[in-house]
């Protein structure tokens, strides 16, 4: 098979979430547990650091990859999902598994798994351990695909664990309540291993510490002794913070939620500092710096051109948004044009209700069975008095605004990963 033909039957004879949702959906860590037994238990051969939460998983594991590879440490970096190409989930110093390995692994093991019947992201995983250890990883960042206490990742026994924030997302899988959706990403904490805990309210504070002292784990809830002073943003791009450990630094990811995300990932490397796996606190400097040259993060806040300026980004739930609504309302320009999608499986009505009501919207549906048709956004956004145009696709709504657009106006894309997936992966294409 080529390379894309076997990304084909990944995608085609495994059930993918992203693609359909609920029925891809598989509790359990029996069929993870017999691939990790075949494959020799990739996942002991390196240390690990686990990342869960609602938001914001992605920009801290990319981040905190990117200072331990400045560090010097060879690193691994497993996430989900991807933007353009399927080898962005598994890297190693920012460098994506290659086209052959994927081949050879389908072909190699299919004889094995196929009876198996896994999912998509419990073979995806298994790849990346093998890909991992194959390559003697000194380190590798693993980011939950979904929840955390049945999340395939959840077999590693970190030296670290992170739960980034909680927010109502994925409730026909995790609970309607933050208390309950807690208690399901609290569950990659392990016996004796720290975490910390980016951002918390009453609701899941209580369950985190209670989870924390079941396993007897130290538990540094990032919240209580900031470890970001403040923030503010660069006129050319990326944040400046201040912060209490280390001094000024300056961060390439430019969106207002950064900055939780900094005082989250801050935490993490004070710890990892005091216990000597980072050595200079010039590494941390250097990771914030240049994120996404160092591991391909793509989509926070990315900005695609100048005149007029066109943003993008992945938020795509209300918890997201709080943020995401603000900086667009304040970005300074002549006239705000939203390219706008969500997928099935979100609060589509309370994010409608943070956009502002000052822009032109071009309502659009990202290419997966999970999107919201174009028809359903546009009603709802009449009921939110939004005003816009459908469009079928990303590109014909990107290029509708391109085209309203005069230099000085604003075009935001988003709503949705996939509408950013959509978005870039046409872009790259031109």
């Amino acid at each position: 098979m080529t390379y894309q033909e076997t990304v084909e039957y990944l995608f085609n004879s495994t059930p993918v979430f992203e693609h359909i949702g609920a029925s891809a959906y598989k509790e359990g860590l029996e069929t993870t547990r017999t691939l990790d037994e075949h494959f020799g238990h990739p996942h002991t051969h390196f240390i690990t650091i686990h990342i869960a939460g609602t938001n914001g998983k992605g920009s801290c594991s990319h981040t905190l990859a990117a200072i331990l590879q400045a560090e010097g440490y060879k690193v691994g970096l497993y996430t989900s999902p991807h933007l353009i190409d399927f080898r962005e989930r598994i890297k190693v110093n920012g460098k994506m598994i290659s086209e052959q390995e994927v081949i050879d692994f389908v072909e190699q093991e299919r004889s094995f798994f196929e009876p198996l019947h896994p999912s998509f992201f419990e073979l995806t995983t298994a790849m990346a351990f093998k890909h991992f250890a194959d390559q003697k990883v000194d380190i590798a960042i693993i980011e939950v695909g979904l929840g955390g206490r049945l999340d395939c990742t959840n077999i590693i026994t970190p030296i670290l664990s992170i739960i980034t924030n909680i927010s109502l997302d994925h409730t026909q899988f995790l609970g309607n309540t933050l208390g309950e959706i807690a208690a399901e990403k609290a569950g990659i904490i392990k016996q004796g291993v720290p975490v910390i805990i980016g951002e918390a309210v009453p609701e899941t504070q209580k369950v985190f510490l209670a989870k924390a002292q079941t396993m007897d784990s130290l538990i540094v809830f990032a919240e209580d002794i900031p470890a970001v002073l403040s923030s503010q943003a660069l006129p050319g791009g990326g944040r400046a913070y201040e912060t209490r450990f280390f001094g000024h630094i300056k961060g390439e990811l430019g969106g207002n939620y950064q900055e939780k995300n900094a005082n989250t990932v801050l935490t993490a490397a004070m710890h990892l500092y005091n216990k000597g796996v980072i050595k200079n606190t010039e590494s941390i400097e250097k990771g914030f710096a240049n994120v996404c040259e160092m591991t391909g993060l793509m989509g926070r806040w990315q900005t695609i051109q100048k005149q007029p300026l066109v943003i993008c980004d992945t938020g795509h739930n209300a918890g997201g948004w709080k943020y995401l609504s603000q900086q667009i309302k304040h970005t300074p320009c002549k006239q705000r044009r939203i390219v706008f999608g969500m997928v099935d499986d979100k609060d589509l009505h309370s994010v409608m209700g943070m956009l502002p009501d000052d822009a032109v919207y071009y309502w659009t549906q990202p290419s997966t069975h999970r999107a919201f048709p174009v028809h359903k956004v546009s009603e709802t956004a009449d009921t939110h008095n939004l005003q816009g145009k459908q469009y079928p696709t990303v590109m014909e709504a990107y290029r509708a605004a391109l085209a309203d657009a005069d230099k000085d106006d604003f075009i935001f894309v988003g709503g949705s990963s996939y509408v950013v997936a959509d978005l870039l992966t046409s872009l790259q294409k031109k």
